[in-house]
């Protein structure tokens, strides 16, 4: 893989920030870290700087024409955890998305929920096998 397109893959902390502007849908420098520091302890000037490599990288947009300035995400959360499984599917698990969803699985506990969506996803792709 290039070193341009590993560029636009999120760090851990990156994530951290995205996953915050995911949920509120955008949101200020201190919005973000009001949020993160919550958790860990975080300096507001770590979060903005983050964020200013964010926008170089292209996974945030940055809304200048307003005070504070408003990020949103570049990228929607579904296709970054797509392009992120993808490589993690090549990379670790030699393209094998059984080997993938089965060691998934063995790691966390599922709830009834989420089991009843893998029975179903399940039940189409073997539908649309036939």
């Amino acid at each position: 893989m290039s070193r341009k397109s590993d560029s636009k893959k999120p760090t851990d902390a990156e994530l951290a920030i995205l996953g915050v502007i995911w949920d509120l849908g955008s949101a200020t420098v201190r919005e973000v870290h009001e949020v993160l520091s919550a958790e860990s302890e975080t300096g507001q000037t770590t979060v903005l700087k983050l964020m200013q490599i964010m926008v170089e990288k292209g996974l945030l947009n940055k809304d200048a024409s307003v005070r504070p300035q408003v990020f949103s995400a570049a990228i929607p959360r579904e296709k970054t955890q797509k392009q992120m499984l993808g490589h993690l599917l090549d990379g670790a698990f030699s393209g094998s998305p059984g080997n993938l969803v089965l060691q998934a699985l063995s790691m966390r506990e599922s709830s009834p929920e989420e089991l009843a969506q893998i029975r179903k996803m399940l039940d189409e792709l073997e539908g649309g096998a036939s």
